[in-house]
């Protein structure tokens, strides 16, 4: 099955391609080297920010739903300063309508208002929709094959504090142009921080086709027994102990590895 890359449309070129990873450093050692865990991980495609590796942005929700979004760059090594700084704000009343205020420009970066508005714009959307919601851009897009869907989700596995949460969804991308976002949800008060190295979600793709489940049989459930069984026997002979205490085994790569590639 083969996955259509498009760059971001107003950003091409700006940001790391996706690519499949199962590590998670923050996870403890057993978790982290647990290979069902891994596979979990490694679902799909993590997804990265339109930003330049010396490029941060700092998203913040402020009281009665005013995010202020701050960018900033590293040059020459030294410590990221901010260049622009903007804040959305919603009208009262119905309609969805919001403000957009630039509160600081960096006059080195020869931009003004319109341009930082326009670049703020290229990398948030679906502001506080709902409460609280902000739309994180990728930077890029996915077309499926016909048939198929994409999941728009989080970073599995993801465990460091403090840990926002992330809505998922699940779009025909094989008919619906889709530009690739990850709406995270914010308290008041809580910061993010968008880092042009560091993913922003993760992607994985489903066939769109009808799943029956049927009841097993007696034959069936003791199958199963009998699997399980023979597997934690021979689990149980592979275990080894790792340097800071955890038991681990390999049984499952190993059977997995020795098992046929399917398409």
């Amino acid at each position: 099955m083969r996955v259509l890359v498009i760059p971001h449309q107003r950003r091409p070129g700006i940001g790391r391609a996706p690519i499949p990873d199962g590590h998670r450093a923050t996870l403890p050692e057993q978790a982290r080297l647990c290979p069902v865990l891994e596979d979990g991980s490694r679902l799909g495609y993590l997804v990265y920010p339109p930003l330049a590796a010396t490029e941060t942005m700092e998203v913040r929700l402020l009281t009665d739903g005013v995010f202020r979004l701050t960018l900033l760059v590293q040059t020459d090594g030294a410590t990221a300063q901010p260049v622009a700084v903007m804040e959305i704000r919603p009208t009262a009343g119905t309609g969805g309508i919001e403000v957009r205020e630039v509160l600081f420009v960096e006059p080195k970066l020869g931009f003004g208002e319109p341009a930082i508005r326009e670049l703020f714009d290229m990398l948030v959307t679906n502001v506080n929709a709902p409460d609280g919601g902000i739309g994180l851009r990728g930077a890029h897009d996915f077309v499926t094959p016909e048939g198929w869907d994409t999941v728009y989700s989080g970073v599995l596995n993801e465990t460091s504090r403090p840990h926002l949460p992330v809505l998922t969804a699940r779009i025909e991308t094989d008919w619906y142009a889709q530009p690739t976002e990850f709406r995270y949800i914010l308290q008041s008060g809580e910061a993010l921080s968008v880092r042009g190295h560091a993913p922003i979600g993760q992607v994985f793709f489903v066939p769109r086709e009808t799943v029956t489940l049927d009841e097993g049989s007696e034959e069936d459930q003791a199958a199963f027994a009998d699997r399980l069984r023979a597997y934690w026997a021979e689990r149980t002979a592979k275990e080894r102990a790792m340097p800071y205490g955890s038991i681990m085994s390999h049984h499952y790569r190993d059977i997995q590895r020795g098992r046929p590639l399917t398409n």
